[in-house]
């Protein structure tokens, strides 16, 4: 003998395909914002090892300079030299000297030491930073202790979680050029 199932039963039989499509749906959705926030996660993961160089590459100055105080703590660094790239401002440190072991400019005056560790830098810096740009200011004060600051400045791309952080870091160009600055006392 056969039955024939009731209306309630026919309905509670399955799912219908409405159903299926609306949990399809919010499964996408899930999986679009899971996406996103991996994108923001890789993107910190970029910005933070960047600003972890550029400590880095401040603090290998730091300890160049400390090693040729003669040059860096004389005053004798009136204005601020800037490197742009492998460019360096100043005229002095422009050429760098043999200033490595069997070089032809041993022993080294401390001009010509400062122009090689600042060209070796320079290179380091931008082969690890993009867009860099570095100044490094001296105190010329008399009868005072020398101090330096170095400030190392580059371009960085990040991915912002949502519109309102997106339209943020286009309108501030502090957030695309991030900067470290150190202070030094050779």
């Amino acid at each position: 003998m056969h039955v024939k199932p009731t209306a309630t039963a026919r309905r509670t039989r399955g799912f219908t395909l409405i159903e299926v499509l609306v949990a399809v749906i919010v499964i996408a959705i899930g999986l679009l914002g899971i996406a996103k926030i991996q994108a923001v996660a890789l993107s910190s993961t970029g910005v933070a090892s960047m600003r972890s160089l550029a400590a880095l590459e401040a603090s290998s100055l730091a300890a160049s300079m400390h090693a040729d105080r003669a040059y860096w703590g004389s005053g004798a660094i009136a204005a601020p030299i800037t490197v742009t790239g492998l460019t360096i401002s100043n005229a002095a440190l422009v050429t760098a000297g043999q200033c490595e072991f069997g070089g032809a400019d041993l022993p080294c005056t401390p001009t010509k030491l400062a122009a090689y560790d600042l060209n070796k830098w320079a290179a380091a810096v931008n082969a690890v930073l993009p867009n860099a740009v570095s100044t490094i200011t001296c105190s010329t004060v008399v009868n005072a202790p020398i101090d330096c600051t170095i400030q190392i400045s580059w371009g960085e791309n990040s991915v912002a979680i949502n519109a309102q952080g997106a339209s943020a870091a286009a309108g501030t160009a502090a957030f695309n050029t991030p900067t470290y600055v150190l202070n030094v006392e050779p």
